[in-house]
């Protein structure tokens, strides 16, 4: 039996929305916390923890890795949370896969205009090491995932005809 193992882990890059709201909570917090040091007042020190602790579910919120794991034919996605937290999001049979290619590659050609829901599980862009890939799978799901090469080689060991690394 041909059992190959591979795990990726890709750093989903702050956008300008991830940051607005960064920074929209933080202003908040600050100006309540100057307000409490001014009027000494309970009710702006209820405020600054009631947002403190908004602070932090919204930081661990927009600070996301995803980690692809390749075992036994089924690729296994996880989001991982400020380094702290793990969900695992889905399980991708390989054998349910239609295809597998970088985003520019003619061979999507056929599936550009097809109408299916699409997760995008990846950095956002290309990163040095890594091409942006689509995935798609049977037929009404798609994945946008950042994809090494030797990823997509032992993928493509295990299913030829669905991958294509050009």
């Amino acid at each position: 039996m041909n059992e190959s193992y591979k795990e990726l882990l890709v750093k989903k890059e702050r956008g300008a929305k991830e940051i607005l709201i960064r920074i929209g909570c933080v202003i908040p917090t600050i100006f309540a916390g100057l307000l409490m040091l001014l009027t000494v007042n309970i009710v702006f020190f209820i405020a600054v923890i009631a947002l403190g602790v908004l602070d932090y579910f919204i930081f661990q919120w927009t600070d996301i890795e995803y980690e692809y794991l390749y075992l036994d034919k089924e690729i296994s996605v996880d989001k991982i949370m400020a380094k702290t937290r793990r969900k695992k999001l889905l399980t991708i049979d390989v054998n349910k896969v239609e295809i597998i290619a970088p985003e520019k590659s003619h061979q999507l050609d056929s599936y550009r205009n097809r109408q299916t829901k699409v997760t995008d599980l990846s950095a956002g862009h290309d990163l040095p090491d890594q091409k942006l890939y689509w995935v798609f799978y049977e037929g009404n799901q798609k994945f946008l995932m950042n994809l090494t090469e030797d990823f997509a080689k032992t993928i493509k060991g295990i299913a030829p005809r669905k991958v294509f690394m050009d």
